[in-house]
């Protein structure tokens, strides 16, 4: 929806940079807060068979994780949250340049959305689930990186009751050229 929304803006003449910081430091899907706390307290942990071991594996091999995100960003800190319960170690840095930090990433611009995740030559834009970015991080691409463009409902930190959209984790190179990762 945000991605609608921002495109007409720009199509109008908007300033994409200023309505990008807008919709960033405004905070994003603050309603899903509460809902997602509620289902995190409730989350039984499968007891873990091969796949859950392997990932725990990448996991504890990955190095600390750097994420940028906006201060009052709801749905960028549910994604921290996300994150750190799967495992992942995580240095947060809240910032309100983050258009400065998505192109010192060179985050390709209709791949940008709220918070930016960096670790090793890796970059990691949205709500990617940490799953896929322990995966990625084990298979060691010839990427520059991951990004979950949109914020699609259901994606981690983006939780709405039981709605889940479909969406497309995107994989990037340096160049900006995108393919489809991993289909949601």
């Amino acid at each position: 929806m945000f991605q609608k929304i921002f495109r007409g803006m720009c199509a109008a003449a908007v300033p994409c940079v200023v309505l990008g910081m807008v919709l960033i430091v405004t905070g994003c899907a603050p309603e899903a807060a509460a809902e997602y706390a509620e289902k995190a307290e409730n989350t039984v942990v499968a007891d873990g068979g091969a796949g859950d071991a392997t990932l725990a594996a990448a996991i504890a091999a990955a190095p600390t994780i750097k994420v940028y995100k906006s201060p009052t960003c709801g749905c960028c800190a549910l994604w921290v949250d996300h994150m750190r319960e799967a495992g992942f170690e995580l240095d947060v840095e809240d910032t309100l340049d983050m258009v400065g930090v998505k192109m010192d990433a060179d985050v390709p611009l209709q791949l940008q959305t709220c918070h930016t995740a960096l670790v090793g030559d890796y970059v990691f834009e949205g709500h990617i689930p940490a799953e896929v970015i322990a995966r990625f991080l084990a298979e060691a691409p010839a990427a520059r990186g991951l990004a979950v463009p949109d914020m699609p409902i259901g994606s981690p930190g983006m939780e709405f009751g039981d709605r889940v959209d479909p969406y497309d984790v995107i994989q990037f190179d340096a160049e900006g050229k995108t393919s489809v990762y991993e289909r949601r």
